[in-house]
This record gives C-alpha cells, structure tokens and sequence, in this order.
C-alpha cells in the first residue's frame, strides 16, 4: 500500500496493522477437509507441488501471534478461522487464494515451511510466505531507523528458506547429492506461486523522511533479484501476483485525511493510483525476465483487476458489502477500530454470513473474496499469459 499523510503515531498504527502475524495454529487444509466446493482442473494439472511465496495474503501458519501484543496480534483465536470452526493460521475466516489453487490442481495445500509438520511434508511443496515480510531486506530499514524489530523476514529469508529445503531433498548446497537431470525435474514439475508483496515496506516508512519512490524502486529491485534467483534455479512455471487496490480496503478509508479524493469506486484514489503504477512496472520487470528466460512461463496475475471487477459490481458475486469489515467494531460505512479490532476482547464476533462481505478484518479478505479472486485469476482470464495457458504448457511438457 501507498504512503498515506499521516503522524507519526498514525505511522506506528498503520505499521502495525499491516504486518500482523497469523497463529502458530495447525495449518493443514486439503479440499477434502475444507467446506465448499473445490472444481478441480480437468485432466490433471502435471504439477506434482506448490512453492508459494509473499506476505499475509498468502501465509498459512509461518509467522508466531506471540510476536504481536498490540491490535491485531489475536490471529490465534476465533472469530479468525470461523469458517472452520477454529483458526488455523491464515488471516481469514476460511481459506486463502493458495489453497483455492491448490484445490483446483488437486494438490494439497502447501504446508508453511517453519510448521513441524510442514517441515516432515516438504513433498507436498511448501508454503514460505510470511504476514508482515518485507520485499527490501530488513537491514535497509535498520539502517534507516524505521524497525520496530518484530518482523524481519524478507523475501531474501524465503528465498534462504527455499534453497534450504532444497539442499535438504538433496538438491544444491554441501548436501547435493541428486543427479542434476532429478533437480532439475522436481523443479520442472513444481508451480511456483509468488504472492503479493511489498505493502508492508510502504507501511514501515509512513510518517517518515523516506521516499515512497526510493522504496517503490527497492521493492521491484527485490522482487526482481528474488525471482530472478529462482528462474535460475530451474523453476519454469511461475505466477507473480500484482498489489491489490489499496486503496479500497476498510483500514486505508479509515485513515485517510477527510479531503482525500474517491475514485469511480469510492476507493482513496491516491492509494490506488501508486498500486496501479507498481503493477504496472513490475509487469515490466516481468517482461525482462522472460526476454532472459524464454523457456519459462512467467504469469502475472493481475490482482487490481479482478478487485476492480469486485468492486464494480460485488453483487454479481454474492456480495452484499463492499466496504464494511465482517470482524471489526465501531459500525459506520466501515465498522473498523483500529482498537477495537478482530478477535480482541473487544470483538470475540463476526458478521452472521462472511460470505455476503469482501473484506475479513480492515486489511485482509474473507474466504468468499479469496475464492472469487482465485477463480478469476485460474478461469476468468485475469492472469497474463493466461493460467490455462500456463497448464497446457506444463501438461506438453513445454
């Protein structure tokens, strides 16, 4: 998300909130064990795993609440989980966009790395994702008097996470004891999923003397380097996710100064304006890479747009609010206290039906949003090239 014109105790808030962390809960989900439908791809997908990466959109049990005491540090409780009857270490009532897409390929869902059990099921693939993880390395915002010390993970720690994994199954590091052409297929048969990243280091440099254009180009240089890294460590079938609209999230019209100009949407046009110019220089970022990469299948899943669609007529989806947080407090077109929020003493609740809202808690989404958005990114077209392209490729052998 964008820098918003706040004080610095706005500043320490909105950092707070974005980077919140999920429960150290258990984790496993397969489209067996969840509620819903899940339409699996026909005839087989050909990927064997997942390999996903990102932030709380994306993480299903990496990060420990104990690390948070303040706002949303109670992702270990319910009402988060309430679609499962109990939390399970996602930021929602239910399932994300990854295990929707695990569903489809009728894979399970990737196991989060740093979970026991995930760590015994690498198999399965694995899910390093972290809530509150940072694109640009921790050590730019030591050096920059902007850490609060809690999170420092970074897609440079899921990146080392990976390679450890790897080195563990034999593949690289002092422990490479595969032949190369069995690396090089695991690899190959794996889907590497890369979650939006990069709202949490705009959150950490609010109300501060840093650029938001300084850290814009950082992140894409991050992102660029880390998928660059994994390009060149054979993966070939690969999903980029853009940045969300921002600027439509309950939490961003909570704090935004009351002049601040709405869009066709009723969305912080601000917010949304720097979300579509990072979209549109990581989509260039994107093109390099498969100019050096030609026999990789790189897609961009263009997340802005299928949130617009969303937005633009969420009653087409099932959607009775686009606005108001299912799990918050205070009422208002928002219901969102940043003080009063999910799963704290104050709100031990969530609205009767989640799958009427878009928006869980203020900053993440409800399983019924998820499954819409997965469903537009694997059917609908919203990923370039497309996501069906992308498995007729794999399924060739391409």
């Amino acid at each position: 998300m964008a820098p918003l014109s706040f004080t610095p105790s706005h500043a320490v808030l909105f950092f707070l909130l974005f980077l919140s962390v999920c429960s150290s809960s258990p984790f496993a989900v397969t489209a067996a064990a969840v509620p819903g439908p899940a339409r699996a791809i026909r005839n087989g997908s050909g990927f064997s795993r997942i390999y996903a990466f990102g932030d709380s959109f994306t993480d299903i049990g990496n990060t420990n609440d104990s690390l948070w005491p303040f706002s949303f540090g109670h992702a270990h409780q319910l009402p988060y989980g309430s679609t499962f009857g109990r939390p399970t270490g996602r930021y929602s009532d239910g399932r994300l966009v990854v295990d929707f897409l695990a569903a489809a390929l009728s894979l399970p869902s990737p196991p989060p790395y740093l979970h026991p059990a995930g760590a015994m099921n690498s198999s399965a693939g694995a899910n390093f994702a972290v809530a509150g993880s940072t694109a640009i390395d921790h050590s730019f915002f030591v050096r920059n008097n902007l850490s609060l010390d809690i999170i420092q993970q970074s897609l440079g720690t899921q990146l080392a996470w990976f390679e450890r994994l790897m080195a563990e199954r034999g593949c690289g590091g002092r422990r490479h004891r595969r032949l190369p052409a069995a690396c090089t297929a695991e690899m190959e048969s794996a889907l590497f999923w890369v979650g939006e990243i990069g709202v949490n280091d705009n959150a950490y440099i609010v109300g501060s003397r840093v650029s938001p254009d300084q850290v814009q180009e950082l992140v894409l240089d991050s992102v660029t380097r880390f998928l660059e890294a994994l390009l060149s460590k054979g993966a070939k079938y690969m999903v980029v996710q853009g940045h969300p609209l921002s600027g439509c999230l309950p939490l961003t019209l909570s704090l935004v100064p009351a002049g601040d100009h709405r869009d066709d949407l009723a969305c912080s046009a601000s917010q949304n304006r720097r979300s579509a110019a990072f979209n549109v220089l990581l989509q260039s970022r994107l093109d390099d890479l498969r100019r050096r990469h030609p026999r990789a299948i790189i897609s961009y899943a263009d997340y802005a747009a299928a949130h617009r669609a969303v937005m633009k007529n969420p009653k087409a989806f099932g959607f009775r609010e686009p606005f108001k947080t299912c799990c918050g407090s205070g009422g208002g077109p928002f219901n969102f206290d940043l003080f009063a929020t999910c799963a704290t003493p104050a709100v031990t609740t969530a609205c009767p039906d989640p799958r009427r809202y878009i928006n869980w808690d203020g900053a993440h989404l409800t399983e019924a949003m998820y499954k819409v958005l997965a469903d537009m990114f694997i059917r609908r077209g919203y990923c370039r090239p497309s996501f069906s392209f992308l498995l007729s490729s794999k399924q060739r052998g391409v």
